[in-house]
């Protein structure tokens, strides 16, 4: 069961877990369209369950029979939870609890929490390993923290909890999202040949939307002490945001104008995945490049509507229009 999986990274996934084989069921409300799995919607071995993580009665119901959970469902990113601080506590930390209990109980051998690298707060030292102390500076990342103490609190022999704290994800979506840094720099790049960047010097690490799908399906596979109780960070490339614009720039056309604009915004990460690398023999095969070309060549060949202002790119122009409550 992927837990949000009708979501930008879900999208993506979960064609992915059926080629791989698996037998699907997506939980999700769908406010982005069930038209993000039309390649396989015709597939026997995908179900697709609309359902509000906060239904616990609903997701009691759907999660027998699950062998594994990949939990993706959130409001995503901090502007996204500052629209209605209420409703993502709802989703993100109140509806945690009683979702892994319902899956412990129901015999679900493998649970897979997607965090954030956004726990860390802003890190003075180069790199940001999984022992050091966290300091969420938002709700959102706060609620990312104590899930992941919930977790940890509830794995054990017979039920694997793996936490994975990503980096920004970048790259082509059936359910695009134009609200992610190097998403964002590539479309104003594309669309109005000018890049405006606040700051410039603060890092961002990022991933690409196929190394991070491929990792969770290599979560799957993993033997269960290979995994269980244990935190990964999965986020490669640590690049100042001016540096990202440069990269977009240079994949774009060289007519593009950066602009430089100052910032009240002081995040800064930079990751370090050598954990993951160490002892699961994960490394991307994708860059941050890769990422600018496929949105570059979605924008050019018609592929996305309207991807200035469509509010089915923009979580919070979405939430806003469908008035989620």
């Amino acid at each position: 069961m992927v837990i949000g999986g009708g979501g930008y990274v879900g999208a993506v996934l979960v064609p992915k877990l059926l080629q791989e084989g698996y037998r699907v069921k997506v939980y999700d409300l769908f406010i982005y369209g069930e038209g993000v799995f039309n390649s396989v919607k015709d597939d026997p071995n995908l179900t697709l369950t609309k359902g509000d993580v906060r239904d616990i009665d609903l997701l009691e119901k759907e999660v027998k029979g699950v062998d594994a959970i990949i939990h993706l469902a959130c409001i995503s990113n901090d502007p996204s939870f500052e629209l209605n601080p209420e409703l993502g506590k709802s989703i993100n930390y109140d509806s945690f609890e009683p979702m892994v209990k319902a899956a412990k109980a129901a015999g679900v051998k493998r649970f897979i929490y997607a965090s954030s690298s956004s726990v860390y707060g802003v890190k003075e030292v180069d790199n940001v390993t999984e022992d050091m102390e966290l300091d969420p500076l938002t709700d959102y990342s706060k609620f990312k923290m104590m899930c992941e103490e919930i977790l940890l609190r509830y794995a054990d022999d017979d039920f694997v909890g793996l936490i994975l704290r990503p980096a920004t994800v970048c790259g082509y979506s059936p359910r695009q999202r134009m609200d992610l840094i190097v998403n964002i720099l590539t479309n104003h790049a594309v669309n109005r040949g000018r890049i405006i960047v606040n700051g410039g010097s603060q890092k961002r690490p990022n991933i690409h939307i196929e190394d991070i799908t491929d990792l969770y399906i290599k979560s799957l596979e993993y033997e269960d002490a290979q995994i269980n109780r244990k935190i990964f960070n999965a986020g490669y490339e640590n690049f100042p945001v001016s540096e990202l614009a440069s990269q977009v720039k240079e994949i774009v056309g060289s007519g593009v104008e950066i602009v430089t604009e100052p910032t009240n915004d002081p995040r800064s990460y930079h990751i370090s995945s050598e954990k993951i690398r160490a002892e699961l023999d994960f490394t991307p095969r994708h860059t941050i490049e890769d990422a600018v070309r496929d949105i570059k060549d979605a924008i050019e060949e018609g592929m996305l509507d309207d991807p200035m202002d469509n509010p089915m790119y923009f979580n919070i122009k979405r939430m806003k229009e469908i008035q989620l409550q």
